[in-house]
């Protein structure tokens, strides 16, 4: 007990005696995790995206009209049985097995979902029901096997087209991964900084105290004695920056996405501060680890027990 307390106090003194570089030691690990955490709050935000539109992931098949082109409707638009064919395949058919739910949209219908969503166009007056294809939108069981269900009606009398929202979900996805692979590539660089600044700092401590540690080496104190300040000096700068980036990912989750971008994106469900107490603990783990790595090196370095 006698020796944590010295151990304390003597990393109290060194605290005080570089103030300056115990402050910058803390900054750069509060920026550089807080990249961290912005990074892992946007991958829980893609995975959280990824799962909820999965869910409503929609296969539409588009059928053939009169004004379809010949090379994806030969013999025309679609025919009452070619219609029946196509939902007895959903039904009981080889497509029955992947298929959770499915709709029918009419021409009409078609016609008013295109108005509702197109209502400012210029090209709202200019079309009429006969210009809109009749639909079947399905949703999977297994959203991923949605390239079985469009090879299956791809090449089905009476289909002009299947499309799915796949593809555009995958640019998007694919954005914001990028993102988040640049945030984590800053977050690395800083990391590195914050190492080599925890370095520096013991460094520096060392060599300003190498009279004192010299006598405590006389005296026959331990290497852990005479160590441990230096080391608890790097952890505690690194796990104050830890947790300075904790507060700024809770305000980032709670603020940015749980409340502004919740109300900008009605549609979308986004992630709040309840999942900022997961990533938390793991910034401050790295902290710990970083600084204790980086002050133990440092002081079996330049600090000659």
């Amino acid at each position: 007990m006698n020796r944590l307390l010295y151990m304390l106090r003597e990393t109290l003194t060194s605290l005080r005696r570089n103030v300056a570089m115990v402050a910058s030691v803390i900054l750069v690990t509060f920026i550089s995790l807080t990249f961290v955490g912005a990074a892992a709050l946007m991958q829980t935000q893609v995975n959280q995206i990824t799962d909820d539109f999965y869910d409503r992931l929609e296969v539409s098949v588009f059928l053939c009209t009169e004004s379809s082109a010949q090379s994806a409707c030969p013999t025309g638009a679609v025919t009452e049985d070619q219609r029946e064919g196509i939902e007895q395949s959903l039904e009981e058919g080889a497509a029955s097995q992947y298929v959770s739910s499915y709709r029918y949209e009419s021409q009409e219908q078609a016609l008013e979902n295109f108005l509702e969503n197109n209502e400012d166009s210029a090209r709202a007056d200019s079309v009429d029901a006969a210009d809109m294809p009749e639909s079947f939108r399905i949703l999977l069981h297994e959203p991923q096997e949605y390239p079985i269900v469009t090879e299956l009606f791809a090449a089905a009398p009476g289909v002009e087209t299947v499309a799915d929202q796949q593809e555009t979900l995958d640019q998007i996805f694919s954005i914001l991964n990028g993102l988040t692979l640049v945030a984590l590539i800053i977050a690395a660089v800083m990391i590195v900084c914050a190492v080599l600044l925890v370095a520096t700092t013991i460094r520096l401590s060392a060599f300003s105290r190498r009279r004192e540690t010299g006598i405590m080496r006389l005296v026959g104190a331990s290497k852990s004695m005479i160590r441990g300040p230096f080391v608890f000096e790097g952890v505690f700068a690194a796990v104050v920056g830890s947790l300075l980036a904790c507060a700024a990912t809770w305000a980032i989750a709670e603020f940015l996405l749980g409340q502004w971008l919740s109300e900008q994106v009605p549609g979308i469900r986004f992630i709040d501060s309840s999942d900022s107490w997961i990533i938390m603990p793991l910034l401050v783990l790295i902290a710990a680890v970083l600084a204790v790595l980086a002050s133990w090196l440092t002081v079996r370095r330049y600090l000659r027990v």
